[in-house]
């Protein structure tokens, strides 16, 4: 799930209090998203993607669905208590006290479709494998141990040549269904931001625009959105990257995201813990301002921003399941939060196999963006092999070596997200691989992905 702020932030009643929200919290905003969003079974949920990430705390919580008044409650040991409500084409939000305004006015249309012109890339079926190798990759993909951890992969889909040669979608999941993509949703802000670039309305290498760092003497004012889109802006945030399960709770990242109606508010209160661009550092903050800077230059109101992303993402990519979150400021929650469907995030691959042009011909990146998000940033080699928003095995990077060695093609970059959610880019094979699960098992399924990538590569060879 999962920023450290000032030592006083975060010490005493204080750290109890937003450790002690997170669970509930957490549990109605993804509750109320899976149900209300996505369509699927709410206890289903809860067991899969829910109650085994809270640990002790799973079995106290309570939850109620309310499907008239589109919303979910939760109590924690009837202590604690938390209400999430469904916002249209907002998706869901939990409403803390104060912020209980709602953006949606009932004027917006389908809240889960956009009115996107392309034709879909296949019909509502699911598009069988086109060989055996290929069916058997699927096979395995789906595959559970005896004796767990539990993968519950829920939908594959492969794309070749800009068409569906095979998916695979688990029960109660279909092509239609929209399905967290986690951090994903980062590589989709990346985008943003290239599309903003291309208008002339952003410099990556400029300032940040962030009024609480506008003071020339402010030590952050140097700080610029290319290194927070690089995770080396070096803020003082939490380590998304190295927390997971339970104890992301007390992780400053989760309480931010979970327990804060203004998330852009704290990322931008934090200090610094290194001079910006020396050290790389995985943490959600970076994310959370860039997402205000779309905010602001988009039109600067929730309904503009929806209106933007809609207008010059969702429809020329034809999007047809695709829902971004906000939270109460009104502030794209460009982290972690955009459910779509795996047909979507599929397309989304495509985009970026094609350099940032849509299927029609129309380049809504700058040229050359798809190289810049692909492009390793150092510090991140010995772990990760990040770029901009994207992980990447382009650059001679250790990270990168060891996903090679499991599969994945040199030249091959991904948007990737907890617990196993890849979209993956691989132009030498012209090819675009999507998986998307609430896998418990290590390193988010690596070792099975790249086992997908592997067997689907050789699978579509035969092919050939």
């Amino acid at each position: 799930m999962a920023c450290l702020g000032s030592a006083a932030a975060f010490v005493g009643r204080d750290a109890l209090a937003r450790a002690a929200g997170v669970p509930v919290h957490f549990a109605s905003h993804q509750l109320c998203s899976a149900t209300f969003v996505a369509g699927l079974d709410p206890t289903q949920f809860f067991d899969e993607a829910i109650k085994p990430k809270l640990g002790p705390l799973g079995g106290l919580l309570r939850y109620e669905v309310d499907r008239r008044h589109r919303e979910v409650r939760t109590s924690l040991a009837g202590l604690i208590e938390s209400r999430a409500v469904h916002d249209g084409p907002f998706g869901c939000r939990v409403l803390h006290p104060g912020r209980e305004a709602r953006f949606f006015r009932g004027d917006a249309g389908d809240p889960t479709s956009s009115s996107a012109g392309l034709p879909p890339l296949a019909g509502p079926d699911v598009v069988a494998p086109v060989n055996a190798g290929l069916a058997d990759a699927l096979d395995h993909a789906f595959a559970e141990s005896d004796t767990g951890p539990r993968r519950f992969t829920k939908a594959v889909v492969v794309l070749q040549h800009g068409h569906i040669v095979g998916e695979r979608y688990a029960p109660g999941v279909t092509p239609a269904t929209p399905l967290i993509g986690w951090s994903m949703t980062k590589s989709v802000t990346n985008a943003l931001l290239g599309i903003l670039v291309r208008s002339g309305k952003l410099d990556m290498h400029a300032s940040a625009p962030i009024a609480e760092w506008s003071k020339p003497q402010d030590p952050r004012r140097p700080i610029t959105p290319d290194q927070l889109l690089r995770m080396t802006s070096g803020l003082s945030g939490g380590d998304s990257a190295h927390t997971s399960g339970f104890s992301t709770i007390f992780d400053p990242d989760t309480q931010m995201e979970y327990d804060m109606a203004d998330q852009s508010g704290f990322a931008a209160s934090l200090g610094l813990r290194a001079k910006p661009g020396e050290e790389w550092r995985y943490t959600n903050c970076n994310f959370v301002l860039l997402s205000r800077i779309i905010r602001n230059l988009a039109g600067g109101t929730a309904d503009a921003t929806r209106q933007f992303i809609t207008r010059e993402l969702f429809e020329p990519l034809g999007f047809r399941h695709a829902t971004l979150e906000y939270d109460s400021a009104g502030v794209p929650l460009g982290t972690i939060h955009l459910w779509a469907s795996a047909r979507d995030w599929a397309r989304f691959g495509q985009f970026y196999l094609r350099d940032g042009v849509t299927e029609r011909g129309r380049r809504l990146l700058p040229e050359g963006w798809v190289d810049y998000a692909s492009t390793l940033t150092p510090p991140s080699a010995e772990e990760y092999s990040y770029g901009a928003g994207f992980w990447t095995q382009r650059g001679d990077a250790p990270a990168a070596r060891s996903r090679i060695a499991g599969g994945f093609p040199a030249d091959s970059f991904m948007a990737a997200g907890s617990q196993g959610q890849y979209t993956i880019v691989i132009p030498s094979q012209d090819l675009v691989i999507v998986r998307i699960g609430w896998s418990y098992t290590p390193n988010d399924d690596r070792v099975a992905t790249e086992r997908l990538v592997r067997e689907t590569i050789a699978a579509l060879q035969v092919e050939k």
